[in-house]
C-alpha cells in the first residue's frame, strides 16, 4: 500500500498542473488560479521548472539582475507578475512579448535605466503596470499606445525630465498616474501636461510632489502650475507680393510670400511646396547670411524673417505653398494655391487692382494683404495682367516687360 501511495504522491508533484520548483511553494487559490511563491528566495534567477498553467507569479524582493527573452516563456498563461524590490538592470526585448494574457505587472524598485517598450503591443490585457523607482529618462513617443485597459500607472521617482506630447492618450480606462519625484524640466515641451492634467478625469497622485526641477525660475513649482504666459501657441499669416518680369529674355515674375509668425517661445519657420512635379520641404532658411543661396537650395529663396521669394516663376512652379509655424506648445500652418494665367490682353479685360473681376462674387485681397485665417475654407481668386506672348519655344519664357504676369489663386485651409 505504502509504495503505491508514493508513486500517487510522485505523480502528483510533476503533473503538468501542479509542478513547482524547488525554491518556490506553489498553490490553487479559490478562483482555481495557480500561484507560484518565490518571493524572498535570494534568487538570482528565475527558477526552472514552472508550471505552463501558473497564472500568479511572485517573485519580489529577490537578487535577480536581469531578465533574458526566455526567462518567462515556462508560464506563457501569466495573469499577474510581481518583481518588485530586485536588482533588475536590464530586460531583453521579448521577455513579456509571449505574456498576452498579463493584467498586473509590477518592476517597481529596480535598477532599470530601459525597458523593452515595444514588448506592451502584445499585453492588451494589462491593467497595472508598476515601474516606479528605477532609473527611466524617457517614455518613448507612442510607448503606452493600445493598452486600453490599463488603469493604474506608476512612474514616479525616475529619472524622467520631460515627456512626449500625447504620452496618456490612448488609455480610456486609466484613473491613476504617479509621476512625482522626477526631476522634469519644465519648458514649453512640458506645458501640454499641465494642460492634460487640468482637462482629465485620471487622479495624478501627489501632483504636489510633481514638481519642476529646471528652470531654475520654476525650480519648486508643481508641473501642472507652469505659467501660461510663457508658453503660447504659435499663430501665422501670409503675405504676398509679386514683382514684374526682368528686362532679360527668359526671366519671369518674381513671387514674394512673407509669414509673419507670433508665439512663445519665438516659432521656428518652415515651408512645404508642393508642385506637380515636386514635394519640398524646407526646414529654415536657405539663404545664407552674405546673400547667396545654399547648395541645393537656389530655386525656393527662404529668407531667416520668413520670407519666400521664387523668381522667374513659371508654370511648374504653380502649387500649394504652405508656412508652418512650429514652436513647443503646437503648430499652425496657413497655406496659399499659386497659378499662373494668361489671356489674349489682360490690360483691357482686368483692372490692375481688381483682384474680384478674375472670380466674380469672390473676396476682395489687395497685393501685399494679409490671408486672415478667419476665412478658411474660403477660395479667393487674385488675377493680375499676363501677356499673351507669355511662352515661346519649349520651356523657354517671354515676358512683355512692364506687364505683371501674374495669377494667383489663393486657398486657405
Amino acid at each position: 500500500m505504502r509504495p503505491l501511495l508514493g508513486l500517487v504522491a510522485l505523480v502528483t508533484l510533476v503533473s503538468p498542473g501542479l509542478a513547482c520548483p524547488a525554491p518556490c511553494s506553489c498553490s490553487t487559490k479559490k478562483n482555481g488560479r495557480l500561484l507560484a511563491e518565490c518571493a524572498y528566495r535570494e534568487l538570482r534567477d528565475v527558477p526552472r521548472g514552472l508550471s505552463p498553467n501558473v497564472t500568479i507569479l511572485t517573485l519580489s524582493a529577490n537578487r535577480l539582475g536581469r531578465l533574458g527573452r526566455a526567462s518567462l516563456a515556462e508560464a506563457p498563461e501569466l495573469q499577474s507578475l510581481w518583481l518588485g524590490y530586485n536588482h533588475i538592470s536590464a530586460v531583453e526585448p521579448g521577455a513579456f512579448a509571449a505574456l498576452p494574457h498579463l493584467k498586473n505587472l509590477d518592476l517597481s524598485h529596480n535598477r532599470l535605466a530601459d525597458f523593452p517598450w515595444q514588448d506592451l503591443r502584445n499585453l492588451s490585457a494589462l491593467q497595472i503596470l508598476k515601474l516606479s523607482n528605477n532609473r527611466l529618462a524617457a517614455v518613448p513617443r507612442g510607448a503606452l499606445a493600445g493598452l486600453r485597459e490599463l488603469r493604474s500607472l506608476w512612474l514616479n521617482d525616475n529619472e524622467l525630465a520631460t515627456l512626449a506630447r500625447g504620452t496618456f492618450e490612448g488609455l480610456p480606462a486609466l484613473a491613476q498616474l504617479q509621476l512625482f519625484h522626477n526631476p522634469f524640466n519644465c519648458s514649453c515641451k512640458l506645458f501640454w501636461l499641465k494642460e492634460w492634467a487640468h482637462g482629465t478625469s485620471v487622479v495624478l497622485s501627489r501632483a504636489g510632489s510633481t514638481l519642476c526641477a529646471a528652470p531654475a525660475r520654476l525650480r519648486g513649482r508643481p508641473v501642472t502650475d507652469i505659467p501660461g504666459a510663457l508658453c503660447v501657441p504659435p499663430s501665422a499669416q501670409l503675405t504676398y507680393l509679386s514683382g514684374p518680369a526682368a528686362a532679360g529674355p527668359g526671366d519671369g515674375p518674381t513671387l514674394t510670400l512673407h509669414c509673419s509668425v507670433a508665439g512663445s517661445p519665438p516659432p521656428e519657420i518652415r515651408w512645404q511646396i508642393r508642385t506637380a512635379g515636386r514635394r519640398v520641404d524646407i526646414h529654415g532658411p536657405t539663404v545664407a547670411r552674405d546673400g547667396g543661396a545654399k547648395a541645393g537650395r537656389r530655386r525656393f529663396l527662404a529668407f531667416k524673417n520668413g520670407t519666400m521669394a521664387i523668381p522667374d516663376f513659371g508654370k511648374e512652379d504653380e502649387g500649394t505653398y504652405t508656412c508652418l509655424a512650429v514652436n513647443d506648445v503646437g503648430t499652425r500652418d496657413v497655406s496659399v494655391n499659386v497659378a499662373l494665367a494668361g489671356s489674349a490682353d489682360p490690360a483691357e479685360e482686368l483692372p490692375r487692382d481688381d483682384p474680384q473681376a478674375g472670380h466674380p462674387g469672390g473676396h476682395s485681397c489687395a497685393k501685399g494683404d494679409e490671408l486672415d485665417p478667419s476665412g478658411m475654407g474660403e477660395k479667393l481668386v487674385i488675377v493680375y495682367h499676363v501677356s499673351g506672348e507669355a511662352r515661346s519655344g519649349a520651356g523657354a519664357r517671354e515676358f512683355r516687360l512692364g506687364i505683371l504676369p501674374l495669377a494667383v489663386g489663393l486657398l486657405l485651409w
